[in-house]
Order: C-alpha cells, then structure tokens, then sequence
C-alpha cells in the first residue's frame, strides 16, 4: 500500500496518539477518533497534519453507528482500522443500554463498527484489534446484560472476545481484508495502565511500533486471523478459551444480534 487511509479509535493519547504520529510520519492520511473534542484538536495541533477527527462516545452504539456514516461520507475507503481504543476501570461500569461497559467498549462497538466500515476496506487492507495478554472464557449472558464484576474479569472476557470475533470474520472473508489482533504489549504506560494498576509502565512506543509493522506489513494477508503477541514479537496461540469454537459461535450470534441492523460482513 502506498500512502495508505488510517482510521485509529482511541487516537488521542497513549498508543494509538503515537501510532498515529508514526504513521502521519510515513505519508499516511491518518483519521483519529477520540471522546474528547478538546484532545482531538490538541491531536491536530501537535500532529501539524491535516488529520480528520471524529468525536464519539464508544459506549454509545447509536453513536458507534453516527461515527461509521461520518466517516463514510468522508473517505471512499479506509485502507487500516485500527480499533485501539478500551477501558479498564470507569466509576460507573453499566451502560444507557444495560450492558458492562468493557464488554460496550472493547468488544461490541469496535465489531459494530468494523461491520459499518467493511465495505470501505479493501481485499489488501486490514482490520487490527487490541487485545491482550490478559484473556479468560467469556460469560455470554454478560455480553447483553450488565452483571456485577470485578474489572479485571470484565477487561480479559472483553479481550477474549475482540479476539475471537476477529478470527471469526478472518473466516467470513478469506480473501480479504486481514483480521488480526494483537497484545501490544504487557503494561505499557497508557492511561488505562496507570490508573488500573498504579504504575507509570513501560514506554508507549512499544505497542506504537507494532500498530505500525501491521499496518504496513505488505504479508499481513498471510496471517489474517492470528494473534500476535508483541510480549513475544511473534504470532502465537491465544489463551486456549479463544480456540473453543462453539463458545466462538455463541458469542458471535449475541454480537449479531446485538448489531443486528449493520450491514452483512
């Protein structure tokens, strides 16, 4: 891909503020999303790059669905979806629609709007999801309604899941685009980390530079479907509860279901 069409969800600190940086770098037409107005135009200033910016509540699936009709009218495709953006800890953790927000934010509304965005994508492009190290065997019933736990139960079920429906729709399109999810990194110094656990972690730059290599990688086709762990530098197995493929089935029939009106894809 030349100069490729980057479109990165959590854009505006952390990570995905880097990736992005990195990629406006390289020639790239990069489109950030963020919650924050205020940080999106910091973004273009310190960026001093005619970067498009999209503000949007990801917990929010009618605003997960404006957000994709926005960037439709804007773009004629979208080379890499970088869906980055996640959270950990909230101080209030159930959503307008009854559901934990983890599971809203770093499992349904990046599927939701991967669907939206699927017919911008081309066959060459490629969808990259955050994952992480941190996996466990989701509760279904907690992917449609809220059930009190702990943050860390709700952060790696949410993790496992990105994970699993990305293999699932590498599935669905055998021939494009990729599909891949990634752990960046263990305990990068994102805010996310350091409000979790209290530590500054380590540099950003780490999981930045792994966006980069699989945004540019020309062979990511070959691995559409994959986990790479950048603990590892390396695509390795997930945690053995992202391989059950019948839990895999019943978790993408309630992520359909969820998103019930976005387009087939």
């Amino acid at each position: 891909m030349t100069r490729p069409v980057v479109f990165i969800t959590g854009g505006t600190d952390g990570i995905g503020f880097q990736a992005a940086r990195m990629l406006v770098d390289l020639g790239c037409t990069v489109a950030i999303h963020g919650r924050d107005q205020q940080k999106l135009l910091n973004c273009q200033r310190a960026l001093a790059a005619k970067v498009r910016v999209y503000c949007a509540d990801l917990s929010d699936l009618e605003a997960v669905r404006s957000l994709a009709v926005k960037v439709a009218n804007d773009f004629t495709k979208i080379d890499v979806l970088i869906n980055n953006a996640g959270v950990l800890k909230a101080p209030v953790t159930q959503t307008v629609s009854g559901r934990d927000l983890r599971f809203e934010v770093n499992t349904i509304a990046p599927y939701l709007l991967t669907r939206r965005l699927l017919p911008l994508i081309p066959k060459d492009g490629r969808v990259i999801n955050l994952s992480s190290a941190a996996q466990s065997a989701v509760d279904c019933d907690a992917l449609t309604k809220f059930r009190p736990m702990s943050d860390m139960d709700a952060y790696s079920q949410s993790k496992a899941a990105i994970t699993m429906w990305s293999q699932e729709l590498a599935a669905r399109h055998p021939d494009g685009p990729a599909f891949v999810s990634v752990n960046p990194g263990s305990l990068l110094g994102t805010k996310m980390v350091k409000e979790g656990f209290g530590i500054e972690g380590k540099d950003v730059t780490i999981g930045a530079e792994i966006l980069l290599r699989l945004a540019m990688d020309p062979k990511i086709q070959e691995h559409s479907g994959n986990y790479f762990c950048n603990d590892q530098d390396a695509y390795t197995a997930p945690n053995p509860c992202v391989l059950n493929d019948q839990a895999r089935q019943t978790i993408m029939s309630v992520l359909d279901q969820i998103t019930l009106d976005a387009p087939s894809g």
